[in-house]
């Protein structure tokens, strides 16, 4: 799939919930599903179709893929893997999504959006165990130490992600010290760790198809 260059307010309402795609705003008055919650994006939005079977596992999907910003060919590897382990594959989906290192640079403030995290990662200012890592996909293990690179410190955006974080929430199987602008990975995500609404066995049963 063709990377998107549209408006990402619009895939928020497509899928009529917050993907948090757009950093800070999605916390303000500004964002564009509390302004305009009934509406989906396009010329007949406020007619929202009913989905068939095929429709509603085809919505749940997309909504993950999106919200982790990831394509149909990324995202496709990432559901093969979890089938492969010994785990529910719904529930090992979630898990190595949550493990990717731009997820994870996002879950520890360092970044207002999971997108904002991927430039981050490849510019080389979040280090793994102290040393550079500009794979956004890098998967983290138990143990890993997350950070800022020093010089990156200095960073605007970096520092303003970091002071709003309490707004987002921060998950349990991560620790951070704020002041040194580092992240303890103390456990890897369990699903139970992960808050947001996502019926994975509906992503699971549209791959199973097709």
């Amino acid at each position: 799939m063709a990377r998107y260059i549209g408006s990402v307010c619009r895939l928020c309402r497509r899928e009529n919930m917050k993907l948090f795609l757009k950093g800070e705003r999605c916390y303000t008055e500004k964002c564009a599903v509390e302004k305009r919650p009934e509406r989906a994006p396009g010329e007949h939005g406020q007619l929202r179709p009913r989905f068939s079977e095929f429709g509603i596992r085809l919505r749940e999907k997309q909504k993950v893929k999106r919200m982790y910003g990831l394509n149909e060919k990324q995202f496709r590897r990432y559901v093969e893997k979890a089938s492969k382990s010994k785990d529910e594959t719904g529930k090992m989906l979630i898990s190595l999504l949550e493990r990717r290192l731009d997820n994870v640079g996002y879950r520890l403030g360092f970044s207002s959006s999971r997108k904002e995290a991927r430039h981050f990662v490849r510019f080389g200012h979040i280090l793994v165990n102290g040393k550079r890592v500009n794979i956004p996909s890098f998967q983290i293990k138990e143990g890993d130490v997350v950070e800022v690179a020093q010089k990156s410190k200095k960073v605007d955006r970096i520092n303003q992600s970091v002071e709003s974080l309490e707004r987002r929430g921060f998950p349990d199987w991560l620790e951070l010290d704020k002041e040194n602008y580092k992240g303890l990975v103390k456990k890897l995500p369990e699903r139970e760790d992960v808050t947001i609404p996502i019926e994975e066995q509906l992503i699971v049963e549209f791959y199973s198809r097709v």
